[in-house]
């Protein structure tokens, strides 16, 4: 594929805008992620803990990610995730004024993760839903998705190796300071933006009814709903075990800080490999079994780096895992996108968040909870089997579904050659 077209979404002002602001933003989102969990595992050296500083960043999304996805079919997305990155800007400043100020407070930590959980579940969906408003030819929504996920992993690549170093030299409040600043790039890029978006509907109906509307169409398209339970079950089961990355490298490994941002940046290497493979997929390629492969891809690599005792072949692991990881999470975007009514989009999106980073906090918990009396190892395979378990249900899901579709075309198919 030539480059032009690997990057051919990038033809879109608003949508180069918004990918320039997010790339930068994105590594200052990595590092804070990256500084939070060094600095709670320094503090506190307890995989419980870990546990459940993730539970509270992520925990806000499942609740209030179906009211954010109504609210942005309701009311303008462009203006919500405007406000949202303001919020998130202004998180980043507190955490990072706690930490150069030397003020450790636990408390605080876990209050601020919660705030940026709301504000995540608004951003998300109104960032994801707008994204369609970004493109000028619609038929490069995939290629768009598939660049917004190389993005977010290219950040994932770069953020943690810069935190890696910042954190050895200079400790977590510059992290968290650098993320601060980084929001000014995607706040500049939102205002440059010149869009003609249509108003959004105006209906009578209660914000809450339009939940249970979601809810109900979500009944009614079961490849949908199969997608997106594949991916919650891939939060719960398989992603939530990035929470003990710190316990490896510092217990497993004998390592740093440093060893824990080798972790994260070669898992965004894979993701970063993986998104740039689907980023040139041509349209209508088989987004469900796509999702099936890099499931279990993903349940696999994470059951071998639970075993090795290497760290490079720990690192080749974490790498498939992040490859898989990522397939299974663009390919759901992907999905839903190309598969629901504009109307819908929002409650899908929705629904498809909550799933990505509402059921990542249950897992995360569960993690952490667990880890805590038999060990990181063995709580990381049995995620890695309960994961593969999950893949297997899903296909044998899709295939049964579709056997069923056939065989209700066939006798239509048969009564038309007669």
């Amino acid at each position: 594929m030539k480059p032009s077209e690997l990057f051919r979404s990038l033809r879109s002002r608003n949508y180069r805008l918004y990918f320039t602001g997010q790339t930068i933003s994105l590594i200052g989102t990595w590092m804070q992620r990256m500084a939070v969990s060094w600095l709670v595992f320094r503090l506190t050296h307890s995989s419980l803990m870990l546990g459940i500083v993730s539970f509270a960043g992520l925990i806000p999304a499942m609740l209030f990610s179906p009211y954010a996805g109504t609210l942005s079919d309701r009311h303008s997305r462009y203006r919500i995730l405007l406000i949202s990155q303001i919020a998130s800007m202004m998180q980043s400043g507190l955490l990072a004024a706690l930490v150069l100020l030397k003020y450790y407070n636990m408390t605080a930590i876990i209050l601020l993760s919660i705030a940026q959980g709301v504000i995540n579940a608004f951003d998300i969906t109104s960032r994801q839903s707008l994204m369609v408003d970004l493109i000028d030819n619609k038929e490069d929504l995939p290629n768009a998705i598939g660049l917004n996920s190389s993005m977010v992993n290219l950040a994932r690549l770069l953020g943690p190796a810069i935190a890696g170093v910042i954190l050895s030299v200079f400790g977590e409040g510059i992290c968290f300071l650098i993320d601060f600043l980084t929001f000014i790039a995607v706040i500049v890029s939102l205002l440059m933006m010149k869009l003609n978006l249509a108003p959004p509907e105006r209906k009578n109906t209660s914000v809450w009814q339009g939940l249970k509307e979601g809810y109900s169409y979500l009944q009614l398209v079961p490849k949908v709903r199969a997608a997106i339970l594949m991916l919650g079950a891939a939060g719960i089961f398989l992603m939530s075990f990035n929470t003990l990355t710190p316990v490896f490298a510092k217990d497993v490994f004998g390592g740093d800080a440093e060893t824990y941002s080798w972790f994260a940046s070669i898992t965004g290497l894979g993701a970063l490999g993986s998104a740039i493979y689907l980023a040139g997929l041509k349209p209508g390629k088989d987004m469900l079994k796509i999702i099936g492969v890099a499931g279990a891809v993903f349940a696999l690599s994470v059951i071998m780096f639970s075993r090795v005792g290497s760290l490079p072949l720990a690192l080749f692991f974490i790498m498939l895992s992040g490859a898989g990881m990522m397939a299974v999470i663009a390919a759901t975007n992907t999905y839903v996108q190309t598969n629901v009514p504009g109307h819908m989009r929002g409650r899908m999106i929705s629904y498809y968040a909550m799933a990505f980073q509402g059921a990542l906090p249950v897992g995360s918990l569960l993690t952490g909870v667990v880890a805590h009396h038999i060990g990181a190892p063995r709580t990381v395979l049995f995620q890695g089997l309960a994961g593969l378990l999950c893949v297997i249900i899903f296909i044998w899901g899709i295939r049964r579904s579709r056997r069923r579709q056939a065989e209700q075309l066939q006798p239509a198919y048969s009564e038309t050659i007669v």
